[in-house]
């Protein structure tokens, strides 16, 4: 029996899901590619059997992408979810689900595999630091109409807002559709430090810490003044050592 990976290919397009499923079968580490042509057969399938990764569409007739992400959200053993889709406009909400890939059609070769090494990190244990330092690299949110891709390097500091997050970089903040928990982890090889309950900092943003009269110990930045708790000033002082060491 193969022990490659089991992947399920959602896709409404019928030459669009013979070639994904093609192209996946080609790889190596894939052992079966089953295709469904919607959201409902998807849905079928899995309860008939278990997948390691699906690879779905967004736009569909009933059950969306998104819909089939949501219902595979609330399995105890869920699939790795990977979004291929025409439409740049969902990836905040994508990754939001916990998908490990989101590729844009039409996509290259080697995008593809990229995202089937992603889910098999993910099948064969944790992922190590340097590989969830990538993860929201590029954050895109939406500004007034317009879509705004936001580098992870460029934030000085995140401020959980609702149930949104606020990226501060510079003079300039975007609203994303995240938990603060979800970003710390997330990010927390790339150098955020959970500075208060609220606030993610930039250890490489940081340029002194001060205590006012006022907010106590607080992180400068170059985006503004970030409150650091007495529960979270330990660590944050001591992932500052460091980062100024280079251990970090």
């Amino acid at each position: 029996m193969s022990t490659g990976l089991r992947v399920l290919v959602v896709e409404d397009e019928s030459s669009t899901r013979a070639e994904l499923a093609g192209q996946l079968a080609e790889q190596p580490s894939v052992g079966e590619v089953q295709s469904a042509a919607g959201g409902d057969e998807a849905v079928r399938l899995l309860g008939e059997g278990t997948f390691d990764a699906a690879f779905l569409d967004i736009a569909m007739p009933g059950l969306t992408g998104i819909d089939v992400a949501r219902i595979l959200r609330r399995l105890s053993h869920p699939p790795a979810i990977v979004f291929v889709t025409a439409y740049d406009n969902h990836a905040v909400e994508a990754f939001g689900l916990g998908a490990v890939d989101y590729l844009l059609k039409p996509f290259r070769p080697e995008r593809l595999a990229e995202a089937v090494a992603r889910i098999g990190r993910r099948r064969s244990g944790p992922a190590p630091a340097g590989d969830k330092a990538d993860d929201l690299a590029v954050v895109q949110v939406e500004l007034a109409g317009r879509t705004v891709f936001v580098r992870r390097d460029d934030i000085a500091y995140a401020e959980a807002h609702g149930d949104y997050v606020r990226l501060h970089s510079g003079r300039h903040s975007h609203l994303l559709r995240q938990s603060l928990t979800y970003l710390e982890e997330v990010w927390d090889a790339a150098g955020f430090v959970r500075a208060h309950r609220s606030f993610l900092v930039n250890l490489a943003s940081i340029t002194e810490l001060r205590v006012t009269s006022t907010a106590g110990l607080v992180a400068v930045t170059g985006a503004g003044e970030v409150p650091v708790s007495r529960r979270h000033s330990r660590l944050l002082r001591e992932r500052l050592l460091q980062a100024v060491r280079g251990d970090a």
